[in-house]
């Protein structure tokens, strides 16, 4: 059987059955509500199950498990897309899509997959919340970010983020300090160190290596500006918080 003749066997029997999908405006304003930070409306989405319920939901397989981690991919490809619009950083949205994703994949239940995707579309909303409440930032900043962001582990400089941005390394130092309330280096300095503890917590690198990872010019300056900023060495952080959060 070609294509075409089978699509339209499926669309009768779909009439038949009355099988609607649903409305378009339901599904976008649920994606608004992430992107724009509007945790207590998607907190109530998570309450009423809206998710986990198949009417509208559409049959992407007819395996149940199957299907549903279809439309969790789904989900999670069109939140990433509205919030990158609305202005998360676009290497963070797509690593934190790609972290979901491979979390669902070893789901082996329906109920697992919901509640993973409570906690994904609640943890995003979340980080737009954050980012709503820092003021409206300009493109030329946003894009500094991500590049900040993928160049995590090399050794960052403004003239290299002037250069990236096309903007002089005065003007572009002025913008940031004035949208985001701190300076490249220091904003450089805290997502380092925001990649440390993740690394401290989750990985087996030793300090050394998470140190030249993130291009700290010396393990003891990796210590001493880690201590600054989070209140204990990173050994005391590892010792407290390895694995026990995942």
């Amino acid at each position: 059987m070609d294509l075409q003749k089978e699509w339209q066997q499926q669309e009768l029997l779909a009439a038949e059955d009355c099988l609607a999908h649903r409305p378009l405006e339901e599904e976008y304003a649920f994606y608004h509500a992430v992107s724009s930070g509007d945790i207590n409306f998607v907190q109530k989405n998570c309450l009423q199950n809206t998710f986990a319920s198949p009417n509208g939901m559409g049959v992407l397989s007819p395996n149940p498990l199957t299907n549903m981690k279809y439309h969790f991919v789904v989900t999670v490809a069109m939140i990433v897309r509205h919030c990158v619009e609305a202005g998360m950083e676009l290497e963070q949205a797509y690593r934190l899509s790609d972290f979901y994703i491979l979390k669902m994949d070893a789901c082996t239940s329906i109920p697992a997959i919901c509640k993973l995707h409570d906690s994904m579309v609640l943890d995003y909303t979340g980080k737009m919340l954050l980012l709503k409440k820092e003021s409206v930032i300009s493109k030329p900043v946003i894009r500094c970010m991500d590049y900040i962001y993928s160049h995590l582990n090399s050794r960052l400089t403004i003239e290299e983020l002037a250069d990236y941005t096309g903007l002089s390394t005065s003007y572009l130092s002025r913008l940031f300090k004035q949208e985001l309330g701190v300076a490249i280096s220091t904003y450089i300095s805290e997502k380092k160190i925001e990649k440390a503890q993740h690394l401290l917590k989750y990985s087996d690198f030793s300090l050394i290596e998470i140190a030249n990872y993130l291009a700290f010019s010396s393990q003891s300056h990796f210590i001493q500006t880690f201590k600054k900023s989070v209140g204990m060495t990173p050994k005391k952080y590892r010792d407290k918080f390895y694995r026990t959060s995942w």
